[in-house]
């Protein structure tokens, strides 16, 4: 395993590339311990690799942050535990890391939902944003979940919806819109809730609800929910 690790670690670096680095750090990519290694490369690893639990585990405690992406997208949910998604959201210093776990492996465990309402309720930014992140995934990924089992997350949308912090609003924003994209029933539920969020004295509440009513009832999204 120790090899393995060596040789995927030698890999990414190879595919370093400084200004894509500085490029990162201007869309609010932390720049530490990053390599400048584009996703479409990282994927390709990733299905070199297959999955490995344990040599996930050795990418993601490198702290590089890319090996960290790679991480999520070749560990097995079904070997994920609590600890452990606690442990790497605790450890959580950009956007694209959240959202790359929360979409390639936290959804796809047994407690997804459970963890996205827990979540929704911490300080710690890019927790809080996991919370939405993983809501937004779950209403891509999760074919076999119910309406009712989003509707849930549609008042805690609503109740953080004040929150001003940029990478926070824009995934409770990303939340409300998938949910709404799901079917024509969420889709009326979130419109609705969206427009409550609209009436908040509360500039980014303003902001995520008129982005997504813009989205929710374009003539796009309702033409593709009407054929479904």
């Amino acid at each position: 395993m120790g090899e393995r690790f060596a040789r995927v670690m030698e890999k990414l670096k190879s595919l370093s590339d400084p200004k894509a680095v500085e490029g990162m750090a201007r869309f609010g990519i932390n720049p530490h311990n990053t390599y400048g290694v584009s996703i479409p490369n990282i994927r390709k690893i990733a299905k070199e690799a297959g999955r490995n639990h344990l040599l996930a585990q050795q990418l993601w405690e490198s702290g590089v942050h890319e090996a960290r992406i790679l991480a999520c997208m070749i560990d097995d949910p079904k070997m994920v535990g609590e600890g452990q998604i606690e442990s790497w959201v605790r450890g959580f210093d950009s956007w694209d890391v959240c959202d790359q776990c929360c979409s390639n492996l936290f959804d796809r465990t047994e407690f997804a939902h459970r963890k996205a309402a827990e979540w929704s309720r911490r300080k710690e930014e890019f927790v809080k944003r996991a919370g939405f992140a993983l809501v937004a995934a779950l209403s891509v990924h999760d074919k076999g979940a119910t309406d009712e089992e989003f509707l849930k997350f549609l008042p805690i949308i609503k109740r953080e919806a004040d929150d001003e912090r940029n990478f926070v609003r824009k995934a409770v924003n990303w939340a409300l819109r998938q949910i709404g994209k799901r079917n024509k029933n969420l889709n009326k539920a979130a419109v609705e809730t969206a427009e409550e969020i609209q009436r908040m004295d509360s500039k980014s509440a303003k902001w995520i609800a008129s982005d997504a009513l813009r989205e929710l009832k374009s003539s796009a999204v309702q033409k593709r929910l009407k054929s479904t």
